[in-house]
């Protein structure tokens, strides 16, 4: 009967803090404490101008594990055994009839038609004149170099999951939860996005998404200070997503029944990969993109998290991960910061979720910390990540803002 009982609870905790996300059960470490879909969520254009080929609906990867390391090592010709690990089903793809966007099913095309892509589909082009939601995406890539963290389309596919909506107001009310704030409580900090340089810039995206996408409904959203606050809102609410056909390909092999001498060479060969993917293409493998997620975006921050969010079924499902034990009561905390960044000084710490989210962290850890040297080197930030990656083997993916595990 437990599983069938409420697991987690939304509550205001104060006007500072907002609201938070509480344990309604004991969790021990390892549990799942909760599973959900985004509302909407989107593929970094970056990383989709790269070809990191994933599903418009649901950000599964369309590659196979071989074209996807084919690609990220630069050798066409390469071979992976063992071709029964890899997870992707191509037979299955399906593309808009209209347009040239790809799914990893009819059900997502489905789907995402249902929900924002009988508006967005960008089909009925005049002359020779590119539709405005391309113009915009073209705009948020000469305006927002990689690494990204988040995107255009995410305020896109907002906009146009209410005017598709036959309850507009209710559709809009779901993305009202979620904090829209331009500047923090004090006034004195402003979200990186919306600093002076990109003013112009923003007011183009604005016109942009105007032409395009507005509808009397929603006009709020489309002044210039409505616009503002979509940007705030994707830029700190938005949940880094990653999926990699090679990942799974990955986790697949360790699970088969090998010999200590097949396994042994497996691994070699998975570790000289990584390695030349590494000279290739650098660490970033995977497709990647953000989401607007109810319950996680509940999750307040701290630099001691007792939970994180994982990525296991190669999709843009959220699966929260107890990491310590979590008692009934207990609030649900997530660090905001990659393994990386999570590690550096008091200092960096604070200044990244001060640009990024627009609060001061007080946990206990920068609390303990106040007195330390106020100072991070590059290269303590790059000794992290090849420490990480040394220590957590192939399942980790780093991605250019926050580390995906892909769940044994």
């Amino acid at each position: 009967m437990e599983d069938y009982l409420p697991r987690v609870e939304v509550r205001v905790i104060d006007d500072e803090k907002g609201k938070g996300l509480f344990a309604l059960r004991k969790f021990n470490k390892g549990d799942v404490i909760f599973e959900e879909r985004p509302l909407v969520c989107a593929q970094f254009l970056w990383n989709q101008a790269y070809g990191y080929l994933a599903c418009d609906y649901c950000m599964r990867p369309l590659e196979t594990a071989e074209e996807n390391v084919r690609r990220l090592t630069g050798v066409p010709d390469l071979i992976l055994p063992y071709p029964e690990c890899c997870a992707t089903k191509k037979d299955e793809y399906i593309e808009c009839p209209y347009c040239e966007v790809c799914y990893c099913g009819y059900s997502c095309r489905e789907q995402a038609w249902e929900q924002y892509h009988q508006v967005l589909c960008t089909s009925s082009l005049v002359g020779n004149t590119k539709h405005p939601l391309d113009q915009l995406q073209d705009a948020w890539r000469e305006m927002h170099y990689p690494p990204e963290t988040a995107s255009i389309m995410l305020i896109a596919r907002m906009i146009a999951t209410v005017k598709q909506a036959k309850d507009k107001a209710g559709a809009a009310h779901l993305f009202s939860q979620f904090c829209h704030k331009t500047r923090s409580k004090n006034g004195d900090i402003s979200h990186k996005l919306l600093g002076k340089q990109f003013q112009a810039q923003v007011e183009h995206l604005r016109q942009l998404i105007i032409k395009g996408l507005q509808d009397e409904d929603l006009l709020p959203w489309f002044t210039a200070d409505g616009f503002r606050s979509l940007i705030a809102l994707v830029g700190t609410n938005g949940q880094g997503i990653g999926t990699s056909a090679f990942g799974v390909w990955v986790k697949n092999c360790d699970s088969l029944d090998l010999s200590t001498e097949e396994k042994e060479k497996l691994n070699v060969f998975i570790h000289d990969l990584y390695e030349n993917i590494e000279k290739e293409t650098g660490p970033f493998l995977n497709n990647e993109g953000s989401g607007l997620y109810p319950l996680q975006s509940a999750c307040n921050h701290s630099c001691v998290p007792n939970a994180e969010a994982t990525f296991p079924y190669n999709n843009f499902t959220l699966v929260m991960e107890a990491i310590r034990e979590i008692q009934p009561g207990e609030e649900i905390i997530v660090c905001y910061l990659d393994e990386c960044n999570r590690n550096r000084s008091r200092h960096s710490r604070i200044k990244l979720l001060r640009e990024n989210y627009l609060f001061t962290c007080t946990c206990p850890k920068c609390e303990s910390q106040i007195g330390d040297e106020d100072v991070t080197s590059e290269s303590e930030a790059e000794a992290e990540i090849k420490n990480l990656k040394t220590n957590s083997g192939a399942n980790v993916f780093i991605l250019k803002d926050i580390v995906i595990r892909i769940i044994q």
